[in-house]
């Protein structure tokens, strides 16, 4: 049987891309690993998480990284980029000492593929591989922040960050038709022990309002997502009575779920491993997570690796 873990889908951009994941050797006494490849070129890996800060950040409806000052940009090619790490990411903290490289075929389609919009095709598919899940791996971050989300002229949410004794997280979403164009509200809490506390949250399934789709569609945006690539809102689903627990949904809380899977994604992109806060977020995203990122990265280095 072959050590290497095929997954093809569509994708936000694509009308299908792929991407393969090798297990390596299992070595409690090395450091969380995840090396990241897009086309034959290495492009990040979570051993040397300083280097995470090379990298530059974007972000359109997915998390989106760039090398910075790469020999393909200076030879006047596009600079190397890799998209939606934060679908796959998460199952790579099941398994903190397996070590694993990630390959991305294609470097014109750099983009982790949808699957059905959640964590868990990945995830059962690469049990049946590596075997039963691992204890987490944590590290402190004493982390204490706070801040706003919009501008000078419109706040539409707030970040903060404190220790914790395991890494919690509140979520709340709260759109709203005047703002927004529509109505959803939805809110979950999670606190992180275990694998067995993970596996609900790979449940939840990426999702998005009628509304938002027409314009982005319009923009030019999610060209290869269709309704298998996650969970596709009306009206009528969004009513305050019914946020928690709509019959659409898989999971109660399904969006206010996926942002924490969003945000447990971003984060264990730098290396598969937790850190000990509680974050309070309304009306996140990918760049109010990519802040906090920023917050907690200078304590993995000090928390993981030494530690090995």
């Amino acid at each position: 049987m072959s050590n290497e873990i095929v997954f093809k889908s569509r994708s936000l951009s694509y009308g299908q891309t792929s991407v393969s994941v090798e297990p390596l050797e299992k070595d409690p006494q090395k450091v969380p690993f995840v090396a990241w490849y897009v086309g034959e070129k290495l492009f990040y890996r979570s051993d040397a998480c300083h280097c995470f800060e090379e990298l530059e950040f974007f972000a359109k409806r997915t998390a989106g990284y760039r090398l910075k000052d790469s020999a393909d940009s200076a030879a006047g090619e596009p600079s190397l980029q890799l998209l939606s790490p934060e679908h796959l990411a998460p199952v790579f903290l099941m398994w903190p000492h397996r070590r694993f490289n990630v390959r991305l075929s294609d470097a014109a389609k750099p983009e982790v593929p949808m699957m059905d919009g959640s964590v868990i095709p990945f995830f059962c598919e690469m049990r049946k591989f590596c075997g039963a899940p691992e204890e987490l791996v944590f590290f402190d971050a004493p982390v204490h922040a706070e801040w706003d989300l919009g501008s000078d002229t419109a706040v539409y949410g707030h970040v903060r960050i404190t220790p914790a004794e395991t890494f919690e997280v509140e979520y709340v979403l709260d759109r709203n038709t005047a703002r927004d164009g529509y109505d959803l509200k939805s809110a979950a809490s999670v606190s992180i022990y275990s694998p067995e506390n993970l596996y609900q949250i790979f449940m939840a399934r990426t999702f998005i309002h009628q509304v938002e789709l027409e314009r982005a569609r319009a923009a030019g945006l999610l060209a290869g997502v269709d309704e298998s690539c996650g969970l596709l809102l009306a009206a009528g689903d969004c009513a305050a009575q019914n946020s928690a627990c709509s019959p659409k949904f898989r999971i109660a809380n399904e969006p206010a779920m996926h942002k924490i899977l969003d945000l447990i994604g971003d984060l264990s992109f730098i290396c598969p491993a937790l850190p000990r806060v509680r974050i309070e977020i309304t009306n996140g995203g990918h760049v109010s997570h990519h802040q906090i990122m920023e917050k907690i990265i200078p304590y993995v280095n000090a928390g993981i690796f030494t530690q090995v």
